[in-house]
């Protein structure tokens, strides 16, 4: 019986002022992965392609994670942080029962290459208060297994914690830079998922290339081979299980709370400062 229970492609898309990306997760062919509600690869050696960045935008309900691969992405927020991830750097942040937030790049020539995922939060958390958080590279551990490294960003494995916490919503984030052989156990999570977003590879001796998201069977270790090397995050967690209600930047359970939300950053009162 394969592992892979389906596979998908992302679609172009555009967001913020106008980067350009793909929409891997959160698009017609393959909507919310409870709790996982959107993922995007922003990659582009074009500063056309991403310069306008993100400017200040609301979020209220769920979570959201930038990871980087190449060049330095800026965060600001109405609480009053701000910080820049660099390659190999993540920017945790809870966004809860509201921010403000800003994303920008700090380059205008290059490769800017990198993720956001945005991770759900259930009824009980989605009025919490916001948090931030900053990870450089140097604060991701890595899991060494001959010329493979995992880079483990959220979760457990092989006595090393990722650096990412959700208290009560665990979940498991690493990124696989695989050259050979590895062998990644089961989270045992009932929601897996595999985006390859470099190279290509075997997984239980089937083929999957660049660009493909894999659901997974969550039961099942994953024998992963590429003798020219591939690149793949592997996301797995517990679903929550509630309804979603979602109206672009807002995640909530009902339509009566979305209209809420819409209301509270009209007024200015959905985030600590409103604007940054």
């Amino acid at each position: 019986m394969s592992v892979i229970k389906s596979r998908h492609r992302g679609m172009p898309a555009q967001d913020g002022a106008g980067v350009k990306l793909t929409r891997v997760i959160n698009q017609p062919g393959l909507r919310h992965q409870d709790p996982f509600l959107m993922l995007d690869e922003f990659r582009s050696d074009n500063p056309d392609d991403y310069i306008a960045g993100f400017p200040p935008h609301p979020h209220r309900g769920f979570c959201t994670l930038t990871y980087m691969l190449a060049g330095t992405m800026e965060h600001k927020d109405s609480v009053g942080n701000t910080g820049e991830v660099e390659a190999g750097g993540v920017q945790w942040m809870k966004a809860a029962k509201g921010i403000i937030h800003a994303e920008m790049p700090k380059q205008v020539e290059g490769l800017m290459w990198g993720f956001q995922l945005w991770v759900n939060l259930p009824a009980s958390e989605k009025m919490s208060d916001p948090e931030w958080f900053d990870f450089p590279s140097a604060k991701i551990p890595e899991v060494q297994a001959g010329n493979t490294t995992l880079r483990l960003i959220a979760g457990n494995y092989a006595k090393e914690k990722g650096p990412v916490l959700l208290s009560g919503r665990d979940f498991f984030m690493a990124d696989v830079k695989l050259h050979g052989e590895f062998e990644l156990k089961s989270q045992q999570q009932e929601k897996r998922l595999a985006y390859v977003y470099e190279g290509e590879l075997e997984l239980n001796g089937e083929a999957v290339s660049r660009g493909e998201l894999l659901q997974l069977d969550s039961s099942t270790d994953l024998a992963l081979k590429s003798d020219a090397g591939a690149g793949v995050i592997v996301l797995a967690a517990k679903p929550i299980n509630e309804p979603i209600a979602q109206y672009g930047p807002f995640v909530m359970n009902t339509s009566e709370e979305l209209d809420v939300a819409i209301k509270d950053y009209q007024s200015g009162t959905l985030a600590a400062n409103q604007k940054l």
